[in-house]
């Protein structure tokens, strides 16, 4: 794969999408964004700009735009998928109906768990485009604000493949001085890491909010990075994988960083506003809240307790107040603190 003469595709106009499309075309490569709002590719054909979601960043005059799927993935070698995890399904068995090369490697980054199926990425995306080879799909994860990227800050990130080779290749395409890539074999962990993490996000936030302590932060980040390795464990992950960016280092970022979307709305549901209003004023979207009743229905059918992402799905979609949930969570029977991964 020579990348002088790759075509890449990035699919989702979104801050992550346009910020890994800046990040791509500012090395040279010939990269074409695909975004569902008309007026977002337009803006980034014609102005060089995102100002619905990346706003203030100039981005590459090579980058290319377009609001046409099949435009965008014609004769596209590298597909990079940032779409919302729960229209994955919905855009990926379009884009097996188009003319994609057989050798193309898709990139998800997608972090989210599909709430019908309960199906990772992973799964998704083997589902909907049965005919292409699984080693050719390849998982872009870490903690990564999409503003800083776009601003040059230096971030590390993790690229998870089952073909090492391959692998190489998408970590070497990704890779600048300010954006450090490593490679990583365990797929499951690395998308388990990158879907629950959003959901104790919004966790910490509802803490925040609350005007809980650091002491109360502390014991989220933890605890919730345990469920994160019950969950990840029961599906097949190396728990050491959740010690990595993708895991400790994802999580921490999205649960105390100002820019999470998923903190954010936490915070707002914890000083009291509805989740309804809230999701109707944001642009963006916080994957933590349609991930907290994929987890939630997903620890049941895995036969594991994890009451924080339980707890999330009480609040964000059945109308349980957070401080009835912090009641129910302080009262818990106590046990061993390790007890279901050391076992």
């Amino acid at each position: 794969m020579n990348s002088a003469e790759l075509k890449i595709a990035v699919l989702g106009g979104g801050s992550w999408g346009t910020a890994i499309a800046a990040l791509l075309a500012s090395k040279g490569l010939d990269v074409i964004i695909w975004a569902r709002e008309a007026e977002v590719a337009a803006e980034i054909e014609s102005a060089h700009l995102n100002s619905f979601f990346l706003p203030q960043i100039p981005l590459p005059a090579a980058l290319r735009a377009t609001d046409s799927l099949s435009e965008a993935v014609k004769g596209r070698q590298v597909i990079v998928s940032v779409i919302p995890s729960h229209a994955t399904r919905a855009v990926f068995s379009q884009l097996n109906q188009l003319d994609i090369p057989a050798e193309s490697i898709f990139v998800s980054c997608s972090k989210g768990i599909e709430i019908e199926s309960g199906q990772l990425m992973s799964d998704v995306l083997r589902d909907t485009l049965p005919g292409h080879p699984s080693d050719h799909f390849i998982f872009l994860s870490g903690p990564t604000f999409a503003k800083e990227v776009a601003a040059g800050l230096p971030t590390t990130a993790v690229v998870a493949g089952t073909n090492l080779e391959i692998t190489k290749r998408i970590q070497s395409l990704f890779r600048t001085d300010r954006f450090l890539t490593y490679t990583h074999d365990d797929v499951i962990g690395v998308e388990v890491g990158g879907a629950v993490k959003n959901v104790i996000a919004v966790a910490c936030g509802m803490s925040d909010g609350l005007g809980f302590g650091h002491n109360t932060r502390a014991a989220l980040i933890t605890r919730g990075l345990y469920e994160m390795i019950k969950i990840g464990k029961k599906l097949g992950a190396n728990p050491l994988t959740f010690s990595g960016l993708t895991g400790v280092g994802d999580l921490v970022l999205t649960c105390t960083g100002e820019l999470s979307r998923n903190r954010t709305v936490g915070f707002r549901v914890g000083q009291g506003e509805s989740i309804t209003t809230i999701l109707q004023e944001m642009r963006m979207v916080a994957e933590g809240v349609k991930t907290a009743k994929a987890i939630h229905e997903l620890a049941k059918r895995l036969g594991i307790s994890a009451p924080i992402s339980s707890e999330m799905y009480y609040i964000l979609h059945e109308g349980k107040t957070p401080r009835e949930a912090v009641n129910d969570l302080t009262r818990m029977e106590l046990k061993e603190e390790l007890r279901s991964i050391l076992s």
